[in-house]
Protein backbone atom coordinates (compact mmCIF):
# COMPACT_ATOMS: atom_id res chain seq x y z
CA UNK A 1 0.00 0.00 0.00
CA UNK A 2 2.47 2.19 0.96
CA UNK A 3 6.02 2.64 -0.09
CA UNK A 4 7.80 3.97 3.04
CA UNK A 5 10.19 2.10 5.69
CA UNK A 6 7.81 3.17 8.45
CA UNK A 7 6.15 0.58 7.34
CA UNK A 8 9.36 -2.45 6.72
CA UNK A 9 8.53 -5.61 8.20
CA UNK A 10 4.53 -4.13 9.65
CA UNK A 11 2.36 -4.47 7.27
CA UNK A 12 -0.41 -3.94 9.75
CA UNK A 13 1.07 -0.25 11.00
CA UNK A 14 -0.22 0.97 7.72
CA UNK A 15 -3.85 -0.57 7.94
CA UNK A 16 -4.11 0.89 12.00
CA UNK A 17 -3.35 4.44 9.88
CA UNK A 18 -5.30 3.75 7.69
CA UNK A 19 -7.90 2.63 10.18
CA UNK A 20 -7.63 5.55 11.89
CA UNK A 21 -7.79 8.19 8.79
CA UNK A 22 -11.36 6.01 8.20
CA UNK A 23 -12.39 7.18 11.85
CA UNK A 24 -12.00 10.44 11.41
CA UNK A 25 -13.46 10.71 7.76
CA UNK A 26 -10.11 11.23 6.02
CA UNK A 27 -9.25 7.96 4.35
CA UNK A 28 -9.20 8.83 0.49
CA UNK A 29 -11.29 7.30 -2.02
CA UNK A 30 -8.89 5.33 -3.17
CA UNK A 31 -7.13 3.99 -0.56
CA UNK A 32 -11.30 2.90 0.48
CA UNK A 33 -11.81 0.92 -2.68
CA UNK A 34 -8.68 -0.89 -2.36
CA UNK A 35 -9.26 -1.84 1.89
CA UNK A 36 -12.95 -3.24 0.44
CA UNK A 37 -11.35 -5.31 -2.30
CA UNK A 38 -9.14 -6.44 0.28
CA UNK A 39 -11.64 -7.51 2.93
CA UNK A 40 -11.84 -10.64 2.10
CA UNK A 41 -8.10 -11.83 2.74
CA UNK A 42 -7.85 -9.01 5.70
CA UNK A 43 -10.65 -11.47 7.46
CA UNK A 44 -8.69 -14.25 6.59
CA UNK A 45 -5.90 -13.24 7.95
CA UNK A 46 -7.01 -10.82 11.03
CA UNK A 47 -10.81 -12.14 11.60
CA UNK A 48 -13.60 -9.59 11.76
CA UNK A 49 -16.69 -9.70 9.76
CA UNK A 50 -18.21 -8.21 6.50
CA UNK A 51 -15.68 -4.88 6.52
CA UNK A 52 -12.03 -4.27 6.01
CA UNK A 53 -12.18 -1.84 9.19
CA UNK A 54 -13.43 -4.70 11.39
CA UNK A 55 -11.05 -7.02 10.45
CA UNK A 56 -8.26 -4.41 10.95
CA UNK A 57 -10.14 -3.76 14.66
CA UNK A 58 -9.81 -7.63 15.32
CA UNK A 59 -6.26 -7.75 14.70
CA UNK A 60 -5.78 -5.79 17.45
CA UNK A 61 -8.67 -6.63 19.52
CA UNK A 62 -10.02 -2.74 19.35
CA UNK A 63 -12.94 -2.44 21.28
CA UNK A 64 -16.69 -1.35 19.31
CA UNK A 65 -16.11 2.56 20.73
CA UNK A 66 -12.75 2.66 19.07
CA UNK A 67 -14.24 4.91 16.22
CA UNK A 68 -15.73 7.24 18.55
CA UNK A 69 -12.41 7.68 20.96
CA UNK A 70 -10.53 8.33 17.96
CA UNK A 71 -12.61 11.05 16.78
CA UNK A 72 -12.53 12.49 20.21
CA UNK A 73 -8.74 12.46 20.46
CA UNK A 74 -8.76 13.83 16.50
CA UNK A 75 -10.96 16.88 17.53
CA UNK A 76 -8.78 17.74 20.69
CA UNK A 77 -5.59 17.30 19.08
CA UNK A 78 -7.25 19.86 16.01
CA UNK A 79 -8.05 22.24 19.01
CA UNK A 80 -4.69 22.17 20.69
CA UNK A 81 -2.81 22.77 17.09
CA UNK A 82 -5.10 25.67 15.99
CA UNK A 83 -4.34 27.34 19.90
CA UNK A 84 -0.81 26.66 18.90
CA UNK A 85 -1.09 28.17 15.06
CA UNK A 86 0.25 24.72 14.07
CA UNK A 87 -2.07 22.95 11.08
CA UNK A 88 -2.52 18.64 12.31
CA UNK A 89 -2.51 17.11 9.01
CA UNK A 90 -4.61 14.03 9.13
CA UNK A 91 -2.06 11.60 8.61
CA UNK A 92 0.45 12.77 11.75
CA UNK A 93 -2.26 12.22 13.53
CA UNK A 94 -2.91 8.76 12.52
CA UNK A 95 0.76 8.09 12.50
CA UNK A 96 0.56 9.65 16.42
CA UNK A 97 -2.20 7.93 17.34
CA UNK A 98 -1.20 4.60 15.99
CA UNK A 99 2.72 4.81 17.80
CA UNK A 100 0.94 6.33 21.08
CA UNK A 101 -1.92 3.90 21.09
CA UNK A 102 -1.69 0.64 18.99
CA UNK A 103 2.14 0.24 18.37
CA UNK A 104 2.41 -3.15 16.82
Amino acid sequence: MANNPRYDRKPLLRLLELYVLWAIGDLPQAEQQTLERMAPKLQAIYGGNGEWHEAVAAAVHMSADMPTAIRDMWAKNLEIARSNGVTLPPQVFAEMFVDQNLAT
